[in-house]
């Protein structure tokens, strides 16, 4: 059981601290009038995007030398286009995506005509700037966004694989997932528009620190004496499942909603984490399935063994964060 405790905390330990900043880039060109645009692009550090991605413009339109600065993890550059004529009709994304690990998101902001948002990927960096956007691409691209937030954000996936492991029955599971659901999608919805909020980085240390609860609660787990999370499991979700809302929030602030679909794009976001949520039960239930198939003695081990490892990388996180 030591060689499975050292690789779960092999592979965890090797997730980043700040799990709620959003992976992908971000291009966003606004027109300021009949013949500027502000361009902004936005690079992760990390996933090749900063080293090796650069904005693609329109050859009717001169860039002007990019203002670049750090924010956090990623590397921001704000530029102006001075253009000879629209931009309908002309394409616009990336160059040099192929060597990336990530993909991005592209906004385009003309005046007077909607917002046109698609998610660029390596095998399909630019995009053609339309007249009439399609609004299922904000749809598409947000949701998008979502799942892979949730699969990529390891803080918001190691909760729910830890409220998987403390229950660990389909029905209870469930239960307490949708009042995790509820109160996320509560505090989101709250935060995007403005209605409420908090400080990200208290947020940050509280999340961790809601794994950190989650994990002691299944090592220290007794059939005989039930604990407070296996008594009321939905009322813990749903507390933790508010401060994790803020987490999502402060993702979703990262690249910013398309103006005019705005609702759009915050319902697909939510839609497309929930639908992560879900593979990640889904995929925990059947692993705890197969173990109590295959070698049932091994179960409580197994369980035990990676609640240690889930809590040790969150009580790192949790120390992290709160010195800053």
């Amino acid at each position: 059981m030591k060689w499975l405790l050292a690789l779960l905390l092999t592979f965890l330990a090797a997730a980043p601290a700040a799990a709620d900043e959003l992976r992908p880039g971000y291009l966003e060109l606004t027109q300021q009038d009949t013949q500027h645009w502000k361009l902004v692009w936005k690079a992760p550090v990390l996933g090749g995007l900063a080293t090796h991605a650069r904005p693609l413009v329109p050859p009717q339109c001169r860039q002007s030398l990019p203002q670049a600065r750090l924010e956090g993890a990623a590397l921001v550059a704000e530029s102006t286009l001075t253009c000879s004529k629209d931009l309908a009709g002309s394409e616009v994304g990336l160059t040099g995506m192929d060597a990336a690990f990530t993909d991005a998101l592209v906004r385009v902001a003309p005046l007077g005509r909607p917002v046109q948002a698609a998610r660029l990927t390596p095998g399909h960096s630019t995009i053609n700037v339309t007249t009439v956007p399609d609004r299922w691409d904000v749809a598409r691209s947000y949701f998008v966004l979502g799942v892979e937030h949730i699969l990529t954000g390891y803080d918001h996936l190691l909760f729910v694989v830890s409220l998987v492991l403390l229950l660990g029955r389909v029905g209870v599971v469930v239960r307490a997932a949708t009042a995790f659901t509820v109160a996320h999608s509560l505090t989101l919805i709250g935060t995007t528009l403005g209605v409420i909020g908090l400080a990200q980085a208290p947020v940050e240390a509280l999340i961790a620190l809601s794994i950190v609860f989650l994990a002691v609660e299944v090592v220290k787990q007794d059939p005989a004496v039930p604990r407070l999370s296996e008594r009321i499991p939905w009322v813990v979700a749903f507390g933790f499942g508010l401060i994790h809302g803020f987490g999502f929030a402060g993702a979703l602030r990262e690249i910013g909603l398309p103006e005019g679909d705005v609702p759009t794009a915050l319902l697909t976001f939510n839609l497309g984490v929930e639908v992560g949520q879900l593979l990640i039960v889904a995929a925990t239930l059947t692993v705890l399935a197969l173990v109590r198939r295959l070698a049932p003695p091994a179960l409580r081990p197994v369980r035990v063994a990676a609640s240690y490892a889930i809590g040790i990388t969150a009580s790192f996180w949790f120390l992290q964060r709160l010195v800053g």
